[in-house]
């Protein structure tokens, strides 16, 4: 089975949900709304413009998981999921996905957002496997803190790598879907990279190196 890996913010959904699910909290009250959304619209910008220090990033966003019961992050994710998510869906992006599975294609997103935040979303895409940022967990409880390697930029290789040796799955004629210059490490490892909706620096990189670029959003 080939393996068709797709980045999941801005390229299978709409918008970012890393983002959104920081502009969630800060609706429902459940962090202090102006020091959290100054912060989180900061640590966005610097994703945009490739300056991210993701373990600065991580200590702030994982830090109100620490705060709370999985049974009440539970019930705020699904509500996330309605309000936010759902509306970020592009039936686009889910016929690509139908046109990779009717080939049998191995279906893998891999997002430098934290599995809590997206492996609802996976699950709601029907892919076959996810490789996100872990946040850590001791016993019941989530730390606030990151466990590993951060699923970005050149950690999104390294984590792959890892799962390939896992799962016995290559490379051979893969596909990776992107719209972020931050994922440029990985896009130069498949056969078939493709810029989805790219950032200006991905898009020059893509018209340089002659890469498809695709439109979901139209």
């Amino acid at each position: 089975m080939r393996l068709a890996i797709f980045d999941l913010d801005n390229t299978l959904l709409n918008g970012d949900s890393d983002h959104a699910w920081g502009e969630f909290l800060c609706r429902r009250g459940i962090v202090d709304e102006a020091e959290y959304r100054a912060a989180n619209d900061r640590f966005y910008q610097q994703y945009q413009q490739g300056t991210l220090d993701i373990h600065e990033f991580l200590n702030f966003a994982l830090r109100p998981l620490a705060n709370h019961t999985d049974e009440q992050l539970a019930a705020w994710h699904a509500e996330f999921m309605h309000s936010c998510i759902e509306p970020m869906m592009l039936p686009q992006a889910q016929a690509l996905l139908e046109e990779h599975r009717a080939r049998g294609d191995y279906l893998l997103i891999i997002t430098a957002t934290n599995s809590f935040v997206t492996a609802p979303i996976a699950e709601r895409l029907g892919v076959d496997a996810l490789l996100a940022t872990e946040p850590e967990r001791i016993g019941d409880r989530f730390t606030g803190r990151v466990a590993g390697t951060p699923c970005f930029q050149g950690g999104k290789v390294k984590r792959l790598e890892a799962w390939l040796g896992e799962t016995g799955y290559s490379l051979e004629g893969s596909s990776f879907y992107s719209d972020s210059h931050n994922d440029l490490p990985l896009l130069e490892q498949v056969d078939h990279p493709v810029a989805v909706n790219p950032d200006s620096a991905l898009e020059r990189v893509a018209r340089e190196r002659n890469w498809p670029i695709l439109d979901l959003r139209n």
